[in-house]
């Protein structure tokens, strides 16, 4: 087994027996992009302006108040508020223009076809806040990590015994996987990861519903002296294994 800078990272997540390798990438990566972010990287002229066009989604704001540095948020949200509140100044000219267009309008007028001036405002104030500078670089990031673990998989056998032991993914890295594999495999290298991936994930589903059903049943009093198994961090395991890594 030859592994190398790229590898090295798949290898480790493989390694930790988690219910989503995919999911352990990426929370490495946001706390290395929160830290990097809160760190001196927030006087870089470079950074700031891109922060200042994109801003942060309301997940990784929260991430990097819990992060502790309020300064180093402080800074960056107050430089990306001026630049929002100047990009919204033209916003508000165009909406209130529209609306002194609508007030103008007779009764019959009113009537009929309103403006779309108001809701392409509305849009564009959505798209401000739909963008966010971590979950971009996030993006590229699993992208990068999907390309290798296909690309393990091709070349490493031992790597495939590892991903067919393992324990699957949550359902969106499942998706992701399963999206981009046409891309980089063909023939029965496909096929046969189509076939085990979707076998795993389903086993998977199962033994992790299962436990959550037991957890549920052990507050039945019948079941009070009866050992918890592993059922005790079922709700966890669950609500991570539907939707990656959410608590």
């Amino acid at each position: 087994m030859n592994q190398h800078i790229d590898t090295i990272p798949v290898w480790d997540a493989y390694k930790s027996d988690c219910e989503c390798p995919l999911c352990v990438l990426a929370k490495k990566n946001e706390e290395e992009y929160v830290d990097n972010f809160l760190g001196a990287s927030v006087m870089e002229p470079d950074r700031r302006v891109e922060v200042n066009e994109k801003g942060f989604c309301r997940r990784h704001f929260k991430m990097m108040f819990d992060a502790g540095n309020r300064l180093g948020l402080a800074l960056m949200t107050d430089t990306y508020m001026k630049r929002t509140i100047e990009k919204l100044a033209e916003n508000a000219r165009r909406v209130a223009a529209a609306g002194n267009e609508e007030a103008k309008k007779n009764f019959i007028a009113r009537m009929g076809k309103k403006s779309a001036d108001i809701p392409a405002c509305a849009d564009e104030i959505l798209e401000l806040t739909g963008r966010c500078i971590l979950c971009e670089r996030l993006n590229t990031a699993m992208d990068r990590y999907v390309y290798t673990l296909l690309y393990m998989y091709k070349h490493e056998a031992e790597f495939r015994k590892a991903l067919a032991s393992s324990k699957g993914f949550c359902l969106d890295h499942y998706a992701q996987v399963m999206k981009a594999a046409p891309q980089h495999l063909s023939g029965k290298e496909l096929n046969e990861l189509i076939e085990t991936i979707t076998k795993i994930e389903l086993e998977n589903l199962n033994r992790v519903e299962k436990d959550l059903e037991w957890f549920t049943l052990k507050f039945d009093y019948r079941n009070r002296d009866k050992p918890w198994g592993n059922s005790q961090d079922a709700v966890e395991r669950s609500v991570n294994k539907m939707r990656g890594g959410a608590v």
